[in-house]
């Protein structure tokens, strides 16, 4: 250990924690704290007209808001559902407004950790615009009860201040509240109960032990032999060579679980008139795509988000294909380059073939850009799908020739009747295999990691590993140490136990709808 390191050891700046609220634990504490924050209330359910419309009240003034409402009535008991009628307060001839179910919890044992109001009205418009109006009301600065309207994420981000859940949990919460699927679904549930919790939690309990070992060789290292010290640094850089391998392979899985929640992207490519548009209606179960039998109709790209079976499917409706020297409309030509590049970025392509054309008629460039796309230069999957097949007879001639010339497996050739309906239950059914095979979502549990922790796992953690090893080869062990808490705090950055947090905390409850 050199004498530069030791000095740089005792005076790198000190670390400055985001310590989750301790007054949970503290009832007098708790109480002190809470009332020196302002009360938030916010509409919970959407904004409309609706059979049931919920205001949710968070803060040390959510019992006063609901004596006042509630014309100084006895509370109900924490947790338990009472019907309550609500009255305009402070008025002196005082107006019903609803006749409401009321839940008040009592801090800490709420979702936001604090005392927490539920109001469940009719869901009118005048009647919720009526009760906000009589909690804003309540607002008196002078007498220290400060009530406003909640922002963005609110109630989630004083969950998380409060102890209540970790950034994980809560960006599943948000994921929850945004799936439209049945597989996105069970990728926020994951991440709201904790999946991703318990993952970076043991990796940075494993990283903090390995980093111990490197801190009592930097303290007591004049106790150790030059044997010792090599044996231990080996040890820790297997270990970490370990974690490593473990968080990559935890990288990738959340790379394809990500597909769940974007779209599985998958382009209909082929010449003019096999049927593209038409497929896509018969997928789409309706008039999504224009339909003629002139050539050359879709001359852009057009996405149509389905949910297909649960799989979130982003389709591609694209530009007939054909040569330059069979149109000379610039446009058409322009849709063709489009068509081309909206494959490459696919993650699934249906070449779609009318059953009724000449296999030797189809251009010999068209089929080797179909082989170009197979090669391990884009290594993409694809279908081949025969259009039209009311009116051939023998299917299975038809699909040894199609796969010996487009060099494809006779399992990936189908067949299917846009004006029949043939064969579509089934194409329906094997495309849905081949979204679970290009998401990986099998039996295990999808892994749903946010654009910021896949950042932070790039640019803290496994920056901080790649760190480590240099330094091990250097023989510093003291920058081998810094290098690995780097990576620590990556992994706090991402659970919300790190310096600097509050600054992402903006970004992160932002994107929450209000009252949640």
């Amino acid at each position: 250990m050199n004498l530069l390191g030791k000095y740089f050891l005792v005076l790198r700046p000190a670390r400055r924690l985001f310590h989750t609220c301790s007054f949970v634990k503290n009832a007098n504490t708790y109480s002190t704290f809470h009332h020196q924050k302002p009360t938030i209330y916010a509409l919970s359910t959407a904004p409309g007209k609706a059979a049931v419309a919920i205001i949710r009240v968070s803060g040390p003034q959510s019992a006063f808001i609901l004596s006042s409402l509630t014309n100084g009535k006895k509370l109900p008991s924490p947790r338990a559902s009472a019907l309550r009628k609500l009255y305009t307060p402070g008025t002196s001839s005082q107006k019903l407004l609803d006749h409401a179910l009321v839940i008040l919890f009592q801090g800490p044992k709420s979702f936001t950790g604090e005392d927490l109001l539920e109001l469940h009205l009719h869901g009118g418009v005048a009647t919720v615009k009526s009760v906000l109006s009589a909690i804003k009301s309540l607002n008196d600065n002078e007498k220290g009860r400060f009530i406003r309207y909640a922002e963005n994420g609110e109630f989630t981000k004083r969950a998380f201040q409060n102890g209540r859940l970790d950034l994980t949990e809560a960006e599943g919460i948000r994921d929850m509240i945004d799936a439209e699927t049945e597989s996105q679904r069970m990728v926020a549930i994951n991440s709201m109960e904790g999946y991703n919790k318990k993952f970076f939690t043991g990796l940075r309990k494993e990283i903090v032990h390995n980093s111990a070992m490197l801190s009592a060789l930097i303290d007591f290292g004049d106790d150790y032999e030059v044997d010792e010290v090599d044996t231990l640094m080996n040890n820790v850089a297997k270990k970490i060579e370990s974690i490593q391998g473990e968080l990559l392979e935890y990288l990738k899985k959340a790379e394809k679980t990500q597909i769940l929640l974007d779209g599985v992207k998958t382009a209909l490519l082929g010449p003019t008139n096999a049927g593209k548009s038409s497929l896509l209606n018969q997928i789409a179960n309706k008039d999504a795509a224009i339909v003629s039998n002139i050539a050359g109709t879709t001359r852009d790209i057009i996405n149509f988000p389905l949910d297909i079976n649960g799989y979130k499917v982003i389709v591609s409706d694209t530009a007939g294909i054909r040569s330059a020297g069979q149109t000379n409309d610039i446009i058409e030509i322009e849709g063709i380059k489009r068509a081309k590049k909206k494959a490459l970025e696919s993650d699934l392509i249906l070449i779609i073939l009318p059953a009724d054309l000449d296999i030797k008629l189809i251009e010999p460039a068209f089929i080797e850009y179909v082989k170009q796309l197979q090669s391990s230069s884009f290594n993409k999957q694809i279908k081949l799908i025969i259009n039209k097949t009311d009116l051939i007879d023998n299917k299975e001639k038809l699909r040894e020739k199609y796969a010996e010339r487009f060099n494809l497996s006779e399992d990936s050739i189908k067949f299917i009747s846009c004006l029949t309906r043939e064969g579509i239950d089934d194409l329906v059914s094997d495309l849905t295999k081949s979204f679970k095979l290009i998401t990986e979502s099998g039996d295990a549990d999808p892994i749903g990691l946010s654009e910021r922790s896949r950042d932070i796992i790039a640019n803290d953690i496994l920056f901080g590993f790649e760190e480590f090893f240099r330094a091990k080869d250097q023989g510093d062990v003291v920058m081998a140490s810094e290098a690995l808490n780097l990576s620590i705090e990556g992994i706090g950055k991402i659970t919300g136990e790190a310096v600097g947090v509050e600054e992402i905390l903006g970004v992160i409850f932002s994107t929450f709808c209000i009252g949640k």
